[in-house]
Protein backbone atom coordinates (compact mmCIF):
# COMPACT_ATOMS: atom_id res chain seq x y z
CA UNK A 1 0.00 0.00 0.00
CA UNK A 2 1.72 3.10 -0.65
CA UNK A 3 2.01 5.73 1.84
CA UNK A 4 1.02 9.67 1.60
CA UNK A 5 3.04 12.19 3.43
CA UNK A 6 1.66 15.69 4.61
CA UNK A 7 5.14 17.06 4.11
CA UNK A 8 8.00 15.51 2.19
CA UNK A 9 11.36 16.93 2.37
CA UNK A 10 13.54 17.48 -1.12
CA UNK A 11 17.12 18.85 -2.28
CA UNK A 12 16.53 22.23 -3.27
CA UNK A 13 17.68 22.39 -7.05
CA UNK A 14 18.01 26.41 -7.41
CA UNK A 15 20.20 28.16 -6.09
CA UNK A 16 17.83 31.03 -5.76
CA UNK A 17 14.82 29.69 -4.56
CA UNK A 18 12.71 32.01 -2.28
CA UNK A 19 10.86 29.45 -0.62
CA UNK A 20 7.88 31.31 -0.01
CA UNK A 21 5.37 28.94 -0.16
CA UNK A 22 7.24 26.58 2.52
CA UNK A 23 8.60 29.89 5.07
CA UNK A 24 4.35 30.85 4.93
CA UNK A 25 3.99 27.27 6.39
CA UNK A 26 6.47 28.15 8.99
CA UNK A 27 5.26 31.60 9.76
CA UNK A 28 4.03 30.67 13.51
CA UNK A 29 7.58 29.45 13.74
CA UNK A 30 9.24 33.31 12.59
CA UNK A 31 7.06 34.66 15.44
CA UNK A 32 8.41 32.12 17.65
CA UNK A 33 11.81 33.54 16.97
CA UNK A 34 10.87 37.32 16.88
CA UNK A 35 9.68 36.52 20.62
CA UNK A 36 12.87 34.84 21.24
CA UNK A 37 15.24 37.51 20.02
CA UNK A 38 12.18 40.37 22.19
CA UNK A 39 13.00 38.18 25.15
CA UNK A 40 16.65 37.33 25.40
CA UNK A 41 17.79 40.75 24.44
CA UNK A 42 16.07 42.29 27.67
CA UNK A 43 16.07 39.48 29.99
CA UNK A 44 18.66 40.30 32.08
CA UNK A 45 18.44 44.13 31.58
CA UNK A 46 17.70 46.45 34.15
CA UNK A 47 15.75 48.64 31.51
CA UNK A 48 14.89 46.59 29.34
CA UNK A 49 12.64 48.18 26.46
CA UNK A 50 13.29 51.37 27.40
CA UNK A 51 16.73 50.72 26.01
CA UNK A 52 14.37 51.71 22.53
CA UNK A 53 13.97 55.09 23.48
CA UNK A 54 17.01 55.59 25.00
CA UNK A 55 19.31 54.52 22.70
CA UNK A 56 18.41 56.90 19.59
CA UNK A 57 17.57 60.33 22.32
CA UNK A 58 21.09 59.66 23.45
CA UNK A 59 22.82 59.43 20.43
CA UNK A 60 21.16 62.30 18.79
CA UNK A 61 21.97 64.68 21.58
CA UNK A 62 25.33 64.07 22.08
CA UNK A 63 25.86 64.41 17.83
CA UNK A 64 23.93 67.78 18.41
CA UNK A 65 26.41 68.53 20.99
CA UNK A 66 29.91 67.61 19.15
CA UNK A 67 28.67 68.86 16.03
CA UNK A 68 26.30 71.55 16.10
CA UNK A 69 27.60 73.07 19.01
CA UNK A 70 31.27 72.31 19.26
CA UNK A 71 31.57 72.21 15.22
CA UNK A 72 29.11 74.08 14.60
CA UNK A 73 28.03 72.15 11.63
CA UNK A 74 25.40 74.05 9.17
CA UNK A 75 22.35 72.49 8.20
CA UNK A 76 21.08 73.08 4.83
CA UNK A 77 17.76 74.93 6.45
CA UNK A 78 17.60 77.24 9.23
CA UNK A 79 15.45 76.97 12.23
CA UNK A 80 15.46 73.13 12.10
CA UNK A 81 17.01 71.20 15.63
CA UNK A 82 20.16 70.07 15.15
CA UNK A 83 18.86 67.41 17.94
CA UNK A 84 16.08 66.61 15.37
CA UNK A 85 18.05 66.53 12.43
CA UNK A 86 20.24 63.78 13.47
CA UNK A 87 17.41 61.88 15.44
CA UNK A 88 15.80 61.43 11.60
CA UNK A 89 18.86 60.60 10.57
CA UNK A 90 20.11 57.94 13.27
CA UNK A 91 16.50 56.17 13.26
CA UNK A 92 17.00 54.64 9.51
CA UNK A 93 20.33 53.96 10.02
CA UNK A 94 20.33 52.17 13.00
CA UNK A 95 17.39 49.83 11.48
CA UNK A 96 19.41 48.93 8.44
CA UNK A 97 22.42 47.98 10.65
CA UNK A 98 20.58 46.46 13.03
CA UNK A 99 19.24 44.27 10.48
CA UNK A 100 22.23 43.58 8.42
CA UNK A 101 24.37 42.51 12.10
CA UNK A 102 21.72 40.22 13.39
CA UNK A 103 21.25 37.97 10.35
CA UNK A 104 25.32 38.19 9.92
CA UNK A 105 25.77 35.72 12.66
CA UNK A 106 22.31 33.70 10.97
CA UNK A 107 24.86 29.88 10.48
CA UNK A 108 27.20 30.15 13.13
CA UNK A 109 24.84 31.49 16.09
CA UNK A 110 22.20 29.12 14.95
CA UNK A 111 24.62 25.88 13.79
CA UNK A 112 23.17 23.56 16.77
CA UNK A 113 19.60 24.61 15.86
CA UNK A 114 20.76 23.46 11.65
CA UNK A 115 22.19 20.34 13.39
CA UNK A 116 19.39 18.88 15.25
CA UNK A 117 15.78 19.96 12.98
CA UNK A 118 14.80 20.89 9.55
CA UNK A 119 13.17 23.94 8.87
CA UNK A 120 13.43 26.58 6.34
CA UNK A 121 16.82 28.37 6.88
CA UNK A 122 15.75 31.50 6.19
CA UNK A 123 13.33 31.67 8.95
CA UNK A 124 15.59 32.90 11.43
CA UNK A 125 17.14 36.06 9.55
CA UNK A 126 13.64 37.11 8.31
CA UNK A 127 12.26 36.79 11.99
CA UNK A 128 15.71 39.12 12.89
CA UNK A 129 14.43 42.02 10.20
CA UNK A 130 11.07 41.65 11.76
CA UNK A 131 12.02 41.69 15.44
CA UNK A 132 14.46 44.45 14.64
CA UNK A 133 11.11 46.29 13.36
CA UNK A 134 9.68 46.95 16.26
CA UNK A 135 12.97 49.00 17.41
CA UNK A 136 11.92 51.12 14.61
CA UNK A 137 8.40 51.45 15.47
CA UNK A 138 9.06 52.87 18.66
CA UNK A 139 11.74 55.04 17.27
CA UNK A 140 9.79 57.09 14.77
CA UNK A 141 6.92 57.52 17.26
CA UNK A 142 9.83 59.17 19.13
CA UNK A 143 10.51 61.14 16.06
CA UNK A 144 6.71 61.91 15.99
CA UNK A 145 6.42 63.09 19.18
CA UNK A 146 9.57 65.50 19.28
CA UNK A 147 8.62 67.00 15.59
CA UNK A 148 5.35 67.97 17.40
CA UNK A 149 7.14 69.54 20.28
CA UNK A 150 9.68 71.47 18.11
CA UNK A 151 6.80 72.54 15.92
CA UNK A 152 5.40 74.64 18.41
CA UNK A 153 8.49 75.83 20.09
CA UNK A 154 8.86 77.56 16.47
CA UNK A 155 10.77 74.92 14.70
CA UNK A 156 11.21 75.70 10.67
CA UNK A 157 10.50 71.44 9.89
CA UNK A 158 7.53 70.15 8.47
CA UNK A 159 5.92 67.10 6.89
CA UNK A 160 6.18 66.81 2.88
CA UNK A 161 4.71 64.47 0.17
CA UNK A 162 7.91 62.15 0.72
CA UNK A 163 6.62 61.35 3.90
CA UNK A 164 4.28 58.22 2.52
CA UNK A 165 7.52 57.38 0.78
CA UNK A 166 8.33 55.81 4.79
CA UNK A 167 6.67 51.91 3.96
CA UNK A 168 8.81 51.49 0.98
CA UNK A 169 11.59 52.85 2.35
CA UNK A 170 11.38 50.76 5.53
CA UNK A 171 11.07 47.95 2.84
CA UNK A 172 14.24 48.50 1.04
CA UNK A 173 16.01 49.06 4.11
CA UNK A 174 14.89 45.57 5.64
CA UNK A 175 16.11 43.79 1.55
CA UNK A 176 19.30 45.55 2.01
CA UNK A 177 20.05 44.99 5.43
CA UNK A 178 19.26 41.30 4.75
CA UNK A 179 20.75 40.62 1.41
CA UNK A 180 24.32 41.75 3.25
CA UNK A 181 23.92 40.18 5.95
CA UNK A 182 23.45 37.03 5.01
CA UNK A 183 25.97 37.56 2.40
CA UNK A 184 28.68 37.61 5.48
CA UNK A 185 26.43 35.01 7.34
CA UNK A 186 27.42 32.63 4.48
CA UNK A 187 30.77 33.78 4.11
CA UNK A 188 31.79 33.68 7.86
CA UNK A 189 31.06 29.33 7.91
CA UNK A 190 34.65 29.59 6.57
CA UNK A 191 36.11 33.30 7.31
CA UNK A 192 35.08 33.79 11.13
CA UNK A 193 37.53 36.54 11.23
CA UNK A 194 34.56 38.56 8.99
CA UNK A 195 32.73 38.81 12.31
CA UNK A 196 35.05 41.12 13.57
CA UNK A 197 34.83 42.97 11.08
CA UNK A 198 31.61 43.63 10.54
CA UNK A 199 30.76 45.68 13.55
CA UNK A 200 33.70 47.97 12.10
CA UNK A 201 32.68 47.72 8.81
CA UNK A 202 29.21 49.23 9.96
CA UNK A 203 30.76 52.33 12.10
CA UNK A 204 32.60 53.03 9.27
CA UNK A 205 29.54 52.28 6.43
CA UNK A 206 27.59 55.38 8.59
CA UNK A 207 30.46 58.03 8.24
CA UNK A 208 29.90 57.00 4.32
CA UNK A 209 25.52 57.82 4.89
CA UNK A 210 24.74 61.47 5.43
CA UNK A 211 23.86 60.71 9.13
CA UNK A 212 25.14 63.32 11.41
CA UNK A 213 25.70 65.78 8.12
CA UNK A 214 23.53 66.65 5.13
CA UNK A 215 24.56 65.27 1.88
CA UNK A 216 22.91 68.76 -0.32
CA UNK A 217 26.15 70.03 1.31
CA UNK A 218 28.84 68.55 -0.14
CA UNK A 219 30.83 69.41 -3.28
CA UNK A 220 29.16 67.93 -6.49
CA UNK A 221 31.86 64.86 -6.53
CA UNK A 222 32.09 63.99 -3.29
CA UNK A 223 27.88 64.61 -3.35
CA UNK A 224 28.00 61.76 -6.07
CA UNK A 225 30.41 59.04 -4.51
CA UNK A 226 28.37 59.54 -1.38
CA UNK A 227 24.73 58.94 -3.05
CA UNK A 228 26.08 55.89 -4.93
CA UNK A 229 25.80 54.71 -1.49
CA UNK A 230 22.61 52.72 -1.48
CA UNK A 231 21.53 53.99 2.06
CA UNK A 232 22.36 57.58 1.15
CA UNK A 233 19.21 58.55 -1.10
CA UNK A 234 17.07 56.22 1.72
CA UNK A 235 18.74 58.46 4.78
CA UNK A 236 18.09 61.95 2.21
CA UNK A 237 14.51 60.48 1.59
CA UNK A 238 14.08 60.10 5.48
CA UNK A 239 14.66 63.61 5.86
CA UNK A 240 13.00 65.42 3.49
CA UNK A 241 9.75 63.64 4.13
CA UNK A 242 9.81 64.49 8.00
CA UNK A 243 11.73 67.31 8.20
CA UNK A 244 11.69 69.05 4.86
CA UNK A 245 15.36 69.23 4.80
CA UNK A 246 17.36 68.02 2.16
CA UNK A 247 17.01 67.07 -1.25
CA UNK A 248 15.08 64.72 -3.25
CA UNK A 249 17.42 62.16 -4.89
CA UNK A 250 14.95 59.81 -7.11
CA UNK A 251 17.74 59.23 -9.44
CA UNK A 252 20.29 57.75 -6.78
CA UNK A 253 17.26 56.30 -5.49
CA UNK A 254 16.50 54.36 -8.64
CA UNK A 255 20.53 53.21 -7.94
CA UNK A 256 19.73 52.21 -4.50
CA UNK A 257 17.20 49.83 -5.36
CA UNK A 258 18.78 48.12 -8.17
CA UNK A 259 21.85 47.71 -5.76
CA UNK A 260 19.25 46.16 -2.85
CA UNK A 261 17.59 43.83 -5.45
CA UNK A 262 21.11 42.46 -6.44
CA UNK A 263 22.06 42.34 -3.18
CA UNK A 264 19.75 40.47 -2.11
CA UNK A 265 19.64 37.91 -5.25
CA UNK A 266 23.28 37.38 -4.43
CA UNK A 267 22.57 37.06 -0.68
CA UNK A 268 19.97 34.21 -1.24
CA UNK A 269 21.78 32.58 -3.55
CA UNK A 270 24.96 32.30 -1.88
CA UNK A 271 22.49 31.07 1.72
CA UNK A 272 21.33 28.38 -0.48
CA UNK A 273 24.48 26.86 -1.49
CA UNK A 274 26.29 26.94 2.23
CA UNK A 275 23.37 25.87 4.05
CA UNK A 276 23.93 22.60 2.27
CA UNK A 277 27.07 21.82 3.41
CA UNK A 278 27.95 24.40 6.33
CA UNK A 279 27.61 22.12 9.13
CA UNK A 280 31.25 20.52 7.37
CA UNK A 281 32.87 23.37 8.40
CA UNK A 282 30.72 25.81 10.89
Amino acid sequence: MEQKWTYEIKPKTKLFDLQLREIWKYRDLIWLFVKRDFTTRFKQTILGPTWFIIQPLFTAAMQAFVFGDIANMKLPVSGVSHFLFYMVGNVPWMYFSTCLTNTSNTFVQNANVFGKVYFPRMTIPISSVISSMVNFVVQMLLVILFSILFLFRGSNAHLTWAVLLTPILVIQMAMLGLGFGIIISSMTTKYRDLQVMVSFGVQLWMYATPVIYAASTLSDNLYTLIMLNPMSPIVEFMRYGWLGVGDQPFFFWGISWITTIVVLFIGITMFNKVEKTFMDTV
